[in-house]
C-alpha cells in the first residue's frame, strides 16, 4: 500500500531523514522504532507532505504523493495523527470529530460517521457535547485518533498515542489499534512503548540517526533484546 523510496528529509540544513527504502503491505501494523532523535516523526511528516524539504518516492496504492501537499493525501485516504494530538479548544468533541470530515460531505454521511466513531470509541460517546480539551490526555488521544478516522482513511499514521497516557487507556488503545486492522485500515505507527507495539505490530523499521539500520519481522525484533537496547533504549 505504501512504497517509501530513497526518502530524504532536511529542517533547514539539518539532513534528518537519509535514504529510507521501505514498504506497508495493506492490512499491516509496522512499527517504526529508534530513539528520541532517530528520526521518526520527522519519516512520518515527510510521508504526509509536511516537511517542505524532501526528495525521494512517496507512493500510495500505486500513486506517487511526493509533491502532494498534505491535504490532497489526506483526499486520497492517508491519515495522520501528530504527537501533539491538537484538539482545537473551544470546539466540542462532536466540533473536533467534524473536522476531520471531507469538505462538500452532506449531513447525512456526518451523522453516521458519528455514530460509527461513537460506537468504536464509548468513552467519546459520552462526552459529545463537552470542551474537547477538558477530557484526560488519554480521551484527547482517543479524539485525535477519531477525528482522523472521520473520513475513513485507508491508512493512519500515529506518533507517539501512547505518550503521557494512564496504562488503562493505554491498554485500550492497542487493543483500539487491532480492531483497526481487523477493520481493513493499514497502520504505520512510532511508539515510546517498544514491546506493546511490537506485540500488535506485524513488521518493525528501526532507525538510528534518519537512517534504517534493521527491518524485519515484528515477533523477531520482539524476542532481540541486544538489537533493543543498542537502538532503543531510552
Amino acid at each position: 500500500m505504501l512504497q517509501v523510496q530513497n526518502l530524504d528529509a532536511w529542517y533547514d540544513r539539518s539532513h534528518v531523514v537519509q535514504g529510507l527504502t521501505f514498504e506497508v503491505r495493506a492490512g499491516e501494523i509496522v512499527t517504526l522504532m529508534g530513539r528520541n532523535g532517530a528520526g521518526k516523526t520527522s519519516t512520518l511528516r515527510a510521508i504526509m507532505g509536511l516537511m517542505a524539504k524532501r526528495a525521494g518516492s512517496v507512493h500510495f496504492d500505486g500513486q506517487e504523493l511526493l509533491k502532494e501537499p498534505a491535504h490532497i493525501r489526506y483526499h486520497r485516504g492517508l491519515a495522520y495523527v501528530p504527537e501533539d494530538r491538537r484538539i482545537v479548544p473551544g470546539l466540542t468533541v462532536r466540533e473536533n470529530l467534524r473536522l476531520g470530515l471531507i469538505a462538500g460531505q452532506d449531513g447525512k454521511h456526518e451523522r453516521e460517521r458519528i455514530a460509527e466513531i461513537a460506537q468504536t470509541f464509548p468513552r467519546l460517546a459520552e462526552r459529545m457535547e463537552q470542551d474537547g480539551t477538558s477530557m484526560s490526555g488519554g480521551e484527547q488521544q482517543m479524539l485525535a485518533i477519531a477525528r482522523a478516522l472521520m473520513a475513513r482513511p485507508r491508512m493512519i499514521l500515529l506518533d507517539e498515542p501512547s505518550e503521557g497516557i494512564m496504562p488503562l487507556l493505554v491498554h485500550e488503545m492497542f487493543q483500539l489499534f487491532v480492531r483497526l486492522r481487523a477493520q481493513g485500515t493499514t497502520i504505520l505507527l512510532v511508539e515510546q512503548n517498544v514491546e506493546r507495539a511490537l506485540q500488535i505490530s506485524d513488521r518493525a523499521v528501526i532507525l538510528d540517526q534518519g537512517c534504517i539500520v534493521h527491518q524485519g519481522d515484528a515477533q523477531e525484533l520482539l524476542a532481540d533484546r541486544a538489537i533493543q537496547d543498542k537502538y532503543c533504549a531510552v
